[in-house]
């Protein structure tokens, strides 16, 4: 039997094929019995059509479709005509027309499945992803990865356009001390020894600029055993670029003519170019956050002065204690009930704030608990630098500086959600430049890379990694698309004097930089050219791309929010044969009586 051979495929069909006689294969979506004509849904890959089953055109064919239930697998063969006069269906590709069998052949049976095959299926995600199989034959998600195909395949050609090697690095690696946990591998011809699986490709991919490449890329794997959130997994895939040559200006128009074309082509809207810039303390200052949304206003407002003297006690000390005080103004937010704003002063609390002043500008006066404390000049004087009119609602916050921007920040976030100012459809990309080299760890006591320690400072700074360290820059940028960090890519060292210096900055002993990067700085002796690149996360990229708000939909089969596979039930234990053989020994903590 030929079947697959002679395939069509169902949802490509339309009137042009009218009187053709075509063979589809695929899957029961519906079957309805009209008394002596059977109509069935027959769904595959690229789509829907209506099959038509008469006694007398084939009585095998008839007889076998009495049988049909819902995800059976068959093959039919049949003839195309055009559906008769207003029995069209417009919200199929192939409602024009519908195929009538000549013959039927059941490949397989089915059981019931546990969630109908259907889109806007409203069903507990836990039971999609036990059966992620069934989930994945719902017309949308095939949809989603037919997509996700399509932006790795323009990915490859536009780089390769571009003279880029597509290079795979190795799965198995060394342990890195920084970052996130690592997903260590137990080595059986190297007992007590371990690999770990990678982070990032990002010294493999400087040693391929060491080795002249010039210009690499790779859609790489990669694994972080880290808190997983809506948008983050324990593995992922990222598009990884690397330049010999370049600078920021060079690397950072490629990458927007690569997401240009990813969006006019696949997301049918077109990007304007060069991206608007922000550094990362005008983005702070502005929205309280280093991947800001900015698709909408409320952004922060500094009133520190403004109040040092006002006569509000919680203010005048944040400031005194060098702090600071911010506020939004949530223009004609009024309305809002009091226990609405009451459950946002409890929603910044979760940001190590101490509360969230506010202030309602009413027709009749300022309605607040705070207003009290201050004279009409102050008050008048506050609600000037706020911008604020008769119906909004200002916003404030007294604190340390980064708790204030993380709180403030959020709370953004909330009111917009809230107020309903987040426009639908609407593409707002960013690039974030200038972000600080390092930052200070007061747990650890000691500096950590805010991006990685193969970041390079600023050339007009790396004399202050010895005076101020926390004054340096660093050659880093991310790109944000609607408050999303889309990508971040960096400038990277290439002279060995100063990536030892940046090794000894956040800490590491020689004999630590020996073990664990000895090899890259003796590859930085033999003549490194400078080099930078960019790392995009292709799964957020699809997901922002496809409209979905959890990266779980665009991974054919992702982990839960706790890094397990509900389908195979990974992680799991081992039998105690494969622990010897890796020379491991599990001791579990005790149990804790209750």
């Amino acid at each position: 039997m030929t079947l697959l051979s002679e395939r069509t495929e169902s949802g490509n069909l339309g009137v042009s094929a009218k009187g053709q006689t075509v063979q589809l294969l695929g899957w029961v979506q519906r079957r309805r019995d009209h008394g002596g004509v059977i109509f069935v849904d027959l769904r595959d890959r690229s789509g829907m059509v209506q099959v038509v089953f008469h006694p007398d055109m084939s009585a095998d064919g008839f007889a076998a479709a009495e049988k049909l239930r819902n995800e059976f697998v068959v093959a039919v063969t049949g003839a195309v005509r055009q559906r008769p006069a207003g029995q069209e269906n417009p919200n199929l590709s192939t409602g024009q027309i519908e195929i009538v069998a000549t013959a039927l052949h059941i490949l397989n049976g089915a059981k019931t499945p546990p969630f109908y095959i259907q889109d806007q299926l409203d069903v507990d995600e836990t039971l999609r992803l036990k059966h992620r199989y069934l989930d994945l034959r719902r017309p949308e998600m095939a949809k989603v990865f037919q997509k996700r195909h399509r932006v790795t395949q323009l990915i490859r050609n536009f780089l390769d356009a571009q003279g880029f090697l597509e290079i795979e690095t190795p799965m198995l690696g060394l342990s890195s001390p920084e970052g996130a946990r690592d997903y260590l591998v137990p080595s059986r011809v190297h007992p007590g020894e371990f690999y770990a699986l990678p982070q990032s490709p990002q010294i493999f991919k400087q040693l391929l600029m060491v080795a002249g490449m010039e210009k690499y890329f790779q859609i790489a794997r990669c694994f972080r055993d880290e808190d997983l959130r809506a948008d983050r997994q324990p593995e992922f895939t990222q598009l990884d670029i690397e330049m010999s040559f370049m600078e920021m200006e060079d690397i950072l128009p490629l990458v927007e003519a690569l997401l240009a074309a990813i969006f006019a082509e696949l997301g049918g809207k077109p990007l304007t170019t060069p991206f608007p810039r922000l550094t990362y303390r005008e983005a702070r200052e502005r929205y309280g956050s280093d991947k800001p949304d900015t698709r909408f206003g409320l952004e922060l407002i500094d009133v520190s002065d403004v109040v040092a003297d006002a006569g509000f006690k919680v203010f005048a000390d944040a400031v005194a204690k060098g702090g600071q005080v911010k506020g939004i103004n949530a223009k004609g937010a009024q309305g809002m009930p009091r226990s609405e704003i009451d459950d946002l002063g409890k929603y910044a609390l979760g940001f190590k704030a101490k509360g969230l002043a506010w202030i309602v500008v009413a027709e009749d006066g300022l309605r607040s608990p705070i207003v009290k404390f201050m004279t009409e000049e102050k008050q008048q004087a506050l609600l000037a630098r706020m911008g604020a009119e008769t119906g909004d609602i200002l916003f404030f916050v007294a604190d340390k500086e980064d708790v204030v921007a993380n709180t403030l920040g959020n709370v953004r976030l909330e009111l917009a959600r809230r107020l309903n100012l987040i426009p639908e459809g609407q593409l707002n990309f960013l690039w974030l430049t200038e972000f600080p080299l390092l930052e200070y760890d007061e747990e650890e006591r000691r500096y950590t890379a805010i991006h990685h320690m193969f970041t390079a400072p600023m050339d007009e700074d790396v004399e202050l990694l010895k005076s101020d360290p926390l004054a340096v820059r660093a050659k880093a940028y991310d790109i944000i698309l609607n408050g999303y960090e889309l990508g971040g890519g960096s400038i990277r060292i290439h002279r060995r004097e100063i990536q030892e210096q940046m090794f000894h900055m956040i800490g590491l002993s020689p004999t630590e930089v020996e073990e664990r990067f000895g090899y890259i700085l003796e590859a930085f002796d033999y003549g490194t050219p400078p080099h930078g690149g960019i790392a995009l996360g292709l799964d957020r990229l699809v997901m922002l791309l496809t409209g979905r708000d959890n990266i779980r939909d665009v991974i054919a089969f992702p982990k839960t929010q706790s890094a397990s596979c509900l389908l195979t039930r990974a992680p799991s234990p081992v039998v105690v044969e494969q622990l010897k053989e890796l020379s491991l020994k599990i001791e579990l903590p005790p149990v804790k009586k209750s």
